[in-house]
């Protein structure tokens, strides 16, 4: 009765299932799911309840998600920005979400306890986080964001939720160079291919699925580079891998070889991955 429903996107136990899928799946019981919102810098999504699992996601401070059940400490959610299905830890959530202002553009700010940079600061925040911000001030000539309990980010570091960002997404994208390779990471703090991916774009305001099969499968539209060409921004698929498009030369991915976010030469990374995953399975343009 399941058949065709990835449950990646379809939150579905025998024992509990969104709401929406009554008459689709077999479940004791079908819930809408609580609205909740993540309050810790980094918050590890796993497609089972167990610290030891693999990473499958994450998510940012700010983003909010559909609670369906909570155990044992684990929150089995739905995040709202891409529909991912998985675990993770209930402490990292709060209900009732609270409107978000800002998004943070930098790939990694602070906190600080108060509008001062000499401040010890209190957590460290990736590109993509999302903040609710009560006033402004200024402290020694730097411009700080002030939130409700009164800690601080730096301005220049954050936009307003609905300024328009006039950057293209491998311009987002090469300002994670030399951050690390992190399998399921979506952060600055560490990111893998099509998290890089996702990111990039989420930040030009255009939403794109979380993993490599299924941006290969609907991100955009298919192109043949022998009649369309490549533009900046174009997107190269392999089997489990992703890469942006930079020129006609240069591609941009987060590299298992290298272990990071790197730059590498389109025909070195094809003749690199051959052996390994085969041609490339496919080409699209965002």
């Amino acid at each position: 009765m399941t058949k065709g429903l990835d449950p990646r996107l379809f939150a579905f136990r025998p024992d509990i299932a969104e709401f929406g899928l009554e008459g689709r799946v077999e479940a004791t019981r079908f819930v809408e799911g609580e609205p909740a919102q993540v309050v810790s810098p980094i918050v590890d999504v796993r497609s089972i309840p167990d610290h030891q699992a693999s990473i499958s996601t994450q998510l940012l401070l700010g983003e909010t998600v559909l609670v369906f059940d909570r155990h044992e400490g684990w929150a089995w959610i739905k995040s709202e920005s891409d529909s991912y299905v998985g675990y993770v830890s209930e402490a990292a959530l709060v209900k009732d979400p609270v409107q978000s202002t800002h998004v943070v553009v930098n790939p990694r700010t602070f906190i600080y306890p108060g509008p001062d940079m000499k401040l010890p600061v209190t957590n460290a925040i990736s590109i993509g986080s999302r903040l609710s911000i009560a006033t402004e001030t200024t402290t020694r000539s730097t411009r700080f964001l002030v939130l409700e309990d009164g800690s601080a980010v730096i301005a220049s570091h954050c936009r307003t939720l609905a300024a328009q960002s006039d950057i293209d997404a491998v311009d987002v994208a090469s300002q994670f160079q030399k951050t690390p390779y992190l399998w399921g990471g979506r952060s600055g703090f560490g990111i893998d291919c099509s998290g890089l991916v996702q990111l990039a774009l989420a930040m030009t305001g255009k939403s794109a699925p979380r993993d490599s099969d299924q941006q290969a499968a609907s991100l955009g539209e298919q192109i043949d580079p022998d009649i369309d060409g490549f533009q900046r921004g174009d997107l190269v698929f392999w089997k489990g891998h992703v890469a942006f498009v930079e020129d006609e030369e240069m591609i941009l991915h987060a590299s298992g070889a290298t272990m990071s976010v790197t730059r590498e030469r389109r025909a070195d990374a094809i003749a690199r991955i051959r052996p390994h995953y085969g041609e490339p399975t496919g080409f699209r343009r965002p």
